[in-house]
């Protein structure tokens, strides 16, 4: 059960882990969708940096999930909320073909869009705003 002191621990370090994720996004130069789309598209000198930055954030998270999976409270003590479902269906293969090509296209994925839009690029402003469209969408109809 959340108390006022664990909201406001949970907002503080929500806060520092986007902080931390967001300048990361930007020395890595993923904030940037030309520096995607130089790895994605392959009519164009291809820039590898991008399955770096992958490389090491998966190094990074597999440790953190298999840990977390084993956990029945988070470390400020609220329950652990982890996907259970391992079923590839056609939902979820749609679903990733869409980011996959929204992602292609634009260069963006949500969260270098997120630190695009706090920098007011123009870019990363219309990307969030559709995306927010989607997700209201998306909601509306009771999912």
């Amino acid at each position: 059960m959340r108390t006022q002191g664990n909201n406001v621990l949970f907002a503080v370090i929500s806060g520092l882990t986007g902080l931390i994720f967001g300048l990361g996004l930007v020395v890595s130069g993923m904030a940037n969708p030309a520096k995607v789309i130089g790895f994605l598209d392959l009519s164009v000198p291809w820039d590898p940096s991008l399955m770096f930055v992958m490389g090491g954030a998966i190094a990074i998270g597999l440790p953190g999930f298999y840990f977390a999976k084993r956990m029945k409270k988070s470390l400020i003590g609220l329950p652990m909320n982890l996907p259970t479902s391992t079923t590839i269906d056609k939902k979820l293969l749609l679903g990733a073909v869409l980011f996959g090509a929204g992602w292609g296209i634009g260069g963006f994925c949500p969260g270098p869009a997120v630190v695009a839009a706090a920098a007011l690029y123009t870019d990363g402003l219309i990307f969030v705003g559709a995306m927010l469209v989607g997700m209201f969408a998306f909601s509306a109809r009771g999912h």
